[in-house]
């Protein structure tokens, strides 16, 4: 229930704190006293869009700020609040929202900052607001089965039905997306594998041109290469000059030195330096020997080689690339992308099989939502119209009847309200319905909705519109009934309403420096003179105060 309301330099209310009982709570003032603004201050709790113009002019932000005491514990709100680490706090909510001078807000749960989401969220499990133009809802379907479903009880199957066409649809979604990708790939696919099959055919190797080129240059060059090291052999086996083989000539000449090293210092080392150079040489030749054994003059190798070779450049040119990882990574992409079809296909039997199972369960989902509806559709049709016939439409008949719908979250069903209230022929409520007539109709709904759903508060804004007399009475008899199961506010004009609230609150409007809204707390004289005033106009009469007395106390 909301138990308190504290208002800041929101429109024309200055400062405001006012505490709330449970019970039916009246709430009356002359039009234009203020009674819209409490209610657009509590909308901004409800997730309202913010604005700067709602901001008390001379003030720099406004703040509205609501206490809330749950009494039973929902698992939805302790769900909420904890994703958005708030603490839960036995069940004490203080909502607030902060709206400076730019326009912008900050909302608060329990003191920590929250999304405004997070506000409408709350707001949809903690208070309901009827406002006069909410009687529009009698025309949309989609509210006349959310009624339904809550006399039916419906709560637990509408949420499965929920959740599985969400899951379905996602399914559907993605199922659409690969098709769309397969019917891409289709087109390519062909050309795809052709350009693969050539790319794999060439079995490419990193490296492999640079390794060609090389090879290509020495076999083209072959008859060169072998005479050059054949010559550089005849130099290392013989002499030009006296016939000595050159190692063989270092290795004497070694001797010689280490045979006088004992007498001359520097022959020693000098003997070292020659056998260093004639290992040296001596690795030289064998590597020498080792080339000229190993050069290839085949011509049949060097065609070999040069077709490789213009195989590879045709492949480099035909793709665009400068280097052969670059074709391996083309041919991989081509890989790639059969690999993706095979594998999309794959998954699309997957989600097809998948599908089919979430098909049935809506489809099992949304049969048992029409059984349950229709079971309760003589006994919904019967309580609304006992409670219109409690109204003074006696004679007023009032039926439910389901529909085929197209499939939505909710079921494959729709809901036609229908109504006459002279009690022959039936037709569509919205179609036929008087102002008055709507007012006490919707009154019936809300009734409905009290008892059979858990919404701790609910506000109604002049849903008495219209009606008068003893019908006026019957409805604040009604509201008086709802304010026994839930705390239930009621705006009104009619004292016939007023005089049946636990607590009255009396909305003013002051002028002097500037206009301010104010709301108090009245007592049994203070309700007395608000309800003459209600029942005489601007001038109270003794009649008026007699007739507010009996009101009050009958």
């Amino acid at each position: 229930m909301l138990s308190a309301l504290h208002i800041k330099n929101y429109i024309l209310i200055d400062s405001l704190d006012v505490t709330f009982p449970e019970g039916l709570v009246i709430i009356t003032g002359q039009t234009g006293a203020g009674k819209s603004i409490l209610l657009g201050a509590l909308s901004l709790l409800m997730g309202a869009k913010a604005d700067a113009a709602v901001i008390m002019e001379g003030a720099d932000s406004c703040v509205v700020e609501a206490e809330f005491d749950i009494f039973d514990e929902d698992e939805f709100i302790r769900s909420l609040l904890e994703e958005n680490d708030v603490d839960w706090e036995n069940g004490h909510l203080i909502i607030r929202r902060v709206v400076n001078a730019s326009g912008r807000s900050r909302s608060f749960v329990n003191d920590c900052p929250v999304q405004v989401g997070v506000l409408s969220s709350l707001s949809s499990h903690l208070i309901d607001v009827h406002s006069q133009h909410q009687s529009l809802l009698l025309t949309d379907r989609s509210f006349q089965l959310s009624i339904l479903d809550r006399f039916a009880g419906n709560g637990q199957l509408l949420q499965e039905c929920k959740d599985t066409f969400r899951e379905m649809q996602a399914i559907k979604t993605e199922v659409d997306t690969i098709t769309t990708h397969l019917q891409t790939l289709s087109g390519e696919r062909e050309y795809t594998r052709a350009q693969l099959n050539q790319l794999e055919a060439a079995r490419l190797r990193s490296n492999e041109l640079e390794e060609l080129e090389a090879e290509q240059k020495q076999l083209a060059n072959a008859e060169l290469i072998k005479e050059s090291l054949a010559g550089v052999q005849e130099l290392f086996e013989s002499g030009q000059d006296e016939g000595r083989a050159v190692i063989p000539a270092l290795k004497e000449a070694q001797r010689l030195l280490t045979r006088i090293s004992d007498y001359v210092p520097d022959a020693a080392q000098l003997a070292s330096r020659l056998e260093s150079s004639r290992i040296e040489l001596d690795d030289v030749l064998s590597e020498v020997q080792e080339a000229f054994s190993s050069v290839n003059a085949a011509p049949q190798r060097l065609q070999e080689v040069e077709e490789r070779m213009s195989l590879i450049y045709g492949l480099l040119n035909k793709h665009n690339c400068k280097t052969v990882d670059e074709l391996i990574a083309i041919r991989n992409s081509y890989a790639n992308a059969l690999y993706d079809s095979a594998s999309l296909v794959e998954r699309m039997e997957v989600l097809s099989a998948a599908l089919a199972a979430k098909q049935r369960k809506y489809l099992q989902t949304a049969e048992a939502l029409h059984a349950s509806r229709e079971q309760a559709c003589k006994g919904f049709s019967d309580k609304i119209e006992e409670s219109i016939h409690f109204l003074e439409l006696e004679n007023a008949v009032f039926k439910a009847e389901i529909l085929p719908a197209p499939q939505t979250q909710t079921g494959k069903d729709a809901v036609v309200f229908l109504f006459s209230a002279s009690g022959r022929n039936p037709v569509e409520l919205a179609k036929c319905a008087s102002g008055g007539e709507v007012s006490r109709i919707m009154l019936c709904f809300k009734a409905l909705m009290a008892e059979y759903t858990k919404m701790p508060t609910m506000i109604f804004d002049e849903i008495d519109t219209g009606v008068s007399g003893s019908v006026a009475d019957k409805m604040g008899s009604m509201i008086c009934s709802m304010g026994e199961m839930m705390q239930v506010f009621a705006i009104t004009h009619l004292p016939q309403v007023a005089a049946k609230g636990r607590a009255h609150y009396l909305v003013s409007k002051t002028s002097g420096s500037s206009v301010t809204s104010s709301m108090s707390l009245l007592d049994n004289e203070g309700r007395i003179k608000e309800l003459a005033r209600m029942l005489s106009g601007s001038t109270v009469t003794e009649a008026a105060i007699a007739n507010a007395k009996a009101l009050l106390f009958q």
